[in-house]
C-alpha cells in the first residue's frame, strides 16, 4: 500500500507530520502489513512550509509509483492552489479517478474543493476556513464541528492537529481498530489536551 504524503511550499508542518508520524509508525512497526510512507512534491529540491521548516521530499511526482492513499495538507500555500485552471487541481482529479483515497487536512480541503472533488460530499477545514470552503463549492455540506469527514473516496480533516486523529482513523479503515490503538499506544498520543 502506497501512502503519499504532498508537500508543497508553504504547507502547515503539523499537517503533514502529524499524518506522517501515525502513519510511518504504522508502516515501520508492522512491516509485515506491507505499507510504504513518502513525502511527495514537484521535484526533490528542498521545501520550505509555513513555518520555516524546509523539508527534503522522497519522490518528485513524476517518479511516484501508483498511490493508494494521497494526505494533502493545507497552510498558506493553498491560497495559490485555488485558481480554478490550476494544474494541481489536473493531478488530483486523475488520482482520484484511478481510485486512490484523497484525503486533506486543514485547507488542504479548499483544493479539493477547487478541484471540484468535494462536489455534494460533507466536508470539514480548519474553523476559520469554513466559510471559503461552501464559498468555493455551495453544494459541499460543511461540518463545522466534526475532527474528520470521511465521505467513502475522501476523507476531509479539520485545523492542523485533526490530522493525527485522520490518520488514526485510516489506519483503522485500511487495518484495523486493533491496529490503530496500537499506533495511538506508540506514539503515545492521548489526546486530552492540558489547558
Amino acid at each position: 500500500m502506497n501512502i503519499g504524503i504532498a508537500l508543497f511550499t508553504g504547507a502547515e508542518e503539523l499537517d503533514f507530520a502529524g499524518p506522517w508520524e501515525v502513519l510511518a509508525f504504522w508502516a515501520r512497526s508492522w512491516p509485515d502489513d506491507g505499507v510504504s510512507v513518502f513525502a511527495v512534491a514537484e521535484d526533490l529540491e528542498p521545501v520550505r512550509c509555513a513555518k520555516g521548516l524546509r523539508v527534503l521530499p522522497d519522490r518528485s511526482w513524476q517518479d511516484t509509483p501508483n498511490l493508494d492513499v494521497l494526505v494533502y495538507p493545507g497552510g498558506r500555500g493553498t491560497r495559490a492552489q485555488l485558481d480554478r485552471d490550476n494544474p494541481i487541481h489536473v493531478r488530483l482529479r486523475g488520482l482520484a479517478g484511478a481510485g486512490t483515497l484523497m484525503t486533506s487536512v486543514c485547507t488542504g480541503s479548499l483544493v479539493f474543493a477547487a478541484a471540484g472533488l468535494l462536489r455534494d460530499r460533507p466536508a470539514t477545514t480548519h474553523w476559520a476556513s469554513l466559510e471559503r470552503l461552501a464559498e468555493l463549492d455551495p453544494t459541499i455540506v460543511v461540518r463545522p464541528d466534526d475532527r474528520f469527514v470521511d465521505s467513502g473516496a475522501i476523507i476531509t480533516a479539520a485545523g492542523i492537529s485533526a490530522g493525527i486523529d485522520m490518520a488514526l482513523h485510516l489506519v483503522a479503515r485500511l487495518h484495523s481498530a486493533d491496529r490503530a490503538v496500537e499506533v495511538r499506544r506508540g506514539i503515545q498520543y492521548d489526546p486530552l489536551p492540558p489547558v
